[in-house]
């Protein structure tokens, strides 16, 4: 295996048979101690994240492909921590689609003069770009399509995608008991025909989930969504 990136939750291999090999690790995204699925840094390392995280995505993935949802996935290894997946082409440098459920996070922080936090969204969809340096800015449909980076018919496909996935993950959250409140995406092309599919993971690093109110954190959230 060849290491190609290394990410801040997981590192990507090249294996031999053109797939890729993503290996989880205990990093989550946040600041100053705090979990954060919209950060764009590692903030803590939460002993037993990665396992637990792959175990939500692999749960995610399988329900996704019942459903008819393409995705990149192929198989995983939960003891290693390793996920099998084919290679896709990212959009740009990487962007990030966002599924908002209620006010939470960025949204509430940069909007709050015109919402109150916690309060409901219609599956808002939003676009960020993957780019540290710039805090992942925010990107209009419009400046997608006029900078090269998404067509005005790959985003509508995206959008679609997204909200068909959150519902996915919110029906599935709620058969617990918990609700989702907002959840990040990634998206690539496959193969010679382009099509756009979901990449990288669905885990508890990825989401914000409540339970009667309360914040669930990652691992706790993994124990609750897999517990018979």
């Amino acid at each position: 295996m060849d290491l190609v990136y290394t990410g801040k939750t997981k590192d990507v291999y090249a294996l031999e048979d053109g797939n890729y090999l993503l290996k989880f690790k205990d990093d989550v995204t946040g600041e100053d101690g705090v979990f954060d699925p919209g950060a764009n840094e590692v903030g803590l390392t939460i002993e037993g994240a990665g396992k637990a995280g792959l175990r939500l995505t692999k749960l995610f993935f399988e329900r996704l492909k019942e459903e008819g949802i393409p995705t990149h996935y192929i198989d995983a290894d939960i003891e290693k921590a390793t996920m099998t997946v084919m290679p896709a082409e990212v959009f740009g440098e990487g962007i990030e689609v966002i599924c908002r459920h209620r006010a939470v996070g960025s949204f509430y922080r940069r909007y709050g003069m015109y919402v109150e936090e916690g309060q409901p969204l219609d599956s808002f969809v939003e676009i960020t770009l993957k780019d540290d340096e710039r805090k992942d800015p925010p990107i209009t449909k419009d400046a997608l399509d006029m900078l090269g980076i998404l067509t005005a018919d790959e985003y509508e496909t995206v959008k679609e995608l997204t909200q068909k996935i959150a519902d996915v993950v919110k029906d599935e959250l709620s058969k617990k008991g918990l609700e989702l409140y907002d959840i990040k995406f990634e998206f690539g092309r496959v193969g010679d025909s382009g099509e756009i599919v979901l990449i990288d993971e669905i885990s508890g690093g990825n989401m914000r989930a409540f339970k009667d109110g309360e914040y669930i954190e990652p691992l706790r959230l993994e124990k609750l969504m897999l517990e018979e």
